[in-house]
């Protein structure tokens, strides 16, 4: 079954992805998380159910219930676009691409179209 790619600025392509966590390890300002994959449970249990949050774990793979779960860009709009993670990702599953922001901020609601002329909307005025 393909899993397809997740993401718009931070791409993973979940078909290519090992599920190694060095992507998750390299981030610094930690923008990716462990996300259960429909490969061996329904999507409704996946929702937030990746670790069992224990802290016995030395690092975030040891806490990690199985190995179909995959990495997730999931605060894509933190990304500070370091390369760390593409950098570290051995099958190359990581695609940064800052041209895709306002494909982004579209998905996430949050773009905005500043006419010429008009008032900046971040602006505090």
């Amino acid at each position: 079954m393909k899993l397809g790619i997740t993401g718009t600025m931070v791409a993973n392509d979940w078909d290519v992805c090992v599920a190694d966590g060095a992507c998750i390890e390299a981030c610094p300002v930690q923008i990716f998380q462990w996300y259960r994959t429909d490969k061996d449970i329904s999507g409704i249990d996946a929702v937030n159910d990746t670790t069992d949050w224990k802290g016995e774990g030395t690092t975030e793979k040891e806490e990690r219930l199985d190995f179909t779960d995959k990495a997730d860009a999931i605060r894509e709009h933190d990304c500070i676009y370091c390369m760390a993670c593409v950098s570290v990702c051995p099958p190359q599953a990581v695609l940064v691409d800052q041209g895709n922001m306002v494909e982004h901020e579209k998905a996430a609601g949050t773009y905005v179209k500043i006419e010429a002329g008009t008032a900046n909307p971040h602006s505090h005025d």
